[in-house]
């Protein structure tokens, strides 16, 4: 297999469905693409019915090209992380592994145009963010769920504002970002530097003003990315969390337990947003985004530093601070519901805690008119079942 004909089965299975995220190669199994959250097969000319281990190999070598890195990732680690791109259509962000002593393929489809915090419908909170001159921002959630977008359209409101010197440290770079106002330098892993933590302390003698970690993977780069915060930097980066309460935890669980105390004070003076996100199905098609954001402020402040406690979890601090434009995934469930994005199901499956939302849901429904509940019909027919199977009245006592 040569370039040219990986290119065109490429396109063919980005065209074969809507809204393609995902291509998938792997062995016994036709080639496939994930669409709307769905695996769906994709009928190749000539028709592949199973992809055999010496065709994924070739696929794997073509994606791979001549980059030494990637082979010697691919053969020491059993899996590599590259990026390849389609002509002008379409790039990707590659993973090569290995199962079962053949390879396997996943490309996720990365979008050419730079997102926008307008286009992406996002609260007004988000405009603060591009604001902040120092600090950490975190941006969590799982594979998967936007995150990269999200902090593109962030770096792309800084570089529409603000003619400052901006470094990115990705794996792989996704989003090329042009000079508007602001000079991009995008750096890639493997390629242009070896780890995360060696990136980010090269970054600090390059004079930058804002600089993206694309992911906090250990110890030494959290480390240097608190002390990039504390000396004048803004400094953006991703967690694999599910919520604001354990992206803290996560953090503070990659250091020793004498160490902490010291952590927890330089993460609540560093610390300025926690943004974890969830992709729920969207009633009309697609996904819809749902957003837990939590800012900095003393009570946040004092619950990093001390720990949480009864009425001081990260949950109710965030919630009581809604009316500033914080919000839970409850409440973001609650709001998508409302607006008729997502189905209760979806507002339910994808909340924190089911109570509050179940109740928010009956409220809304109340209010429309429309029925909560069931119970009141089954009343009625346990109560006409009764009736009927109660025993005849005597006629002597009907006389009386």
């Amino acid at each position: 297999m040569r370039r040219p004909e990986l290119d065109n089965i490429l396109t063919t299975m980005l065209d074969s469905q809507p809204e393609v995220s995902d291509l998938l190669f792997t062995v016994d199994k036709p080639p496939q693409v994930e669409s709307f959250g769905e695996l769906k097969s994709v009928t190749l000319d000539p028709l592949v019915e199973q992809l055999t281990p010496f065709q994924t190999e070739m696929c794997a070598l073509n994606l791979m090209g001549e980059n030494q890195w990637l082979i010697e990732d691919l053969l020491r680690r059993g899996s590599c992380d590259g990026s390849y791109s389609l002509a002008d259509k379409a790039r990707f962000r590659v993973n090569i592994f290995s199962q079962r002593g053949n390879y396997s393929i996943v490309c996720r489809k990365l979008n050419t145009a730079v997102p926008t915090l307008d286009g992406l419908n996002f609260p007004d909170t988000f405009k603060h963010i591009p604001r902040e001159k120092t600090g950490l921002v975190l941006v969590t959630g799982a594979t998967g769920s936007g995150k990269s977008t999200t902090l593109a359209a962030v770096l792309n409101e800084i570089n529409r504002e603000k003619a400052i010197h901006i470094i990115t440290l990705e794996d792989p770079v996704e989003y090329v970002h042009p000079h508007l106002k602001a000079t991009f330098n995008q750096r890639e892993l493997g390629q242009d530097f070896d780890t995360f933590a060696s990136g980010l302390r090269a970054a600090l003698r390059q004079a930058p003003k804002v600089v993206l970690v694309g992911e906090m993977r250990d110890r030494e780069t959290v480390s240097i990315a608190l002390s990039a915060a504390e000396t004048g930097h803004l400094v953006l980066s991703t967690l694999h969390t599910i919520d604001a309460g354990q992206t803290i935890n996560r953090i503070l669980g990659m250091f020793e337990t004498e160490e902490q105390e010291q952590v927890r004070m330089r993460l609540a003076d560093t610390l300025r947003w926690v943004i974890s996100q969830r992709l729920a199905p969207r009633i009309s098609g697609g996904r819809h985004a749902l957003l837990e954001i939590m800012g900095s402020n003393l009570r946040t402040q004092e619950t990093i530093r001390l720990g949480e406690s009864e009425g001081k979890s990260f949950y109710e601090i965030i919630e009581a601070s809604y009316p500033f434009g914080w919000r839970t995934f409850d409440n973001a469930c609650l709001e998508a519901y409302e607006q008729g994005k997502i189905t209760e199901e979806n507002a339910l499956l994808y909340c924190t805690k089911r109570g509050p939302v179940t109740r928010g849901i009956d409220n809304m429904k109340k209010a429309r008119g429309e029925d909560t509940t069931d119970v009141s019909g089954l009343r009625m027919r346990a109560a006409a079942e009764s009736k009927a199977a109660a025993p005849p009245v005597p006629s002597t006592l009907k006389l009386r």
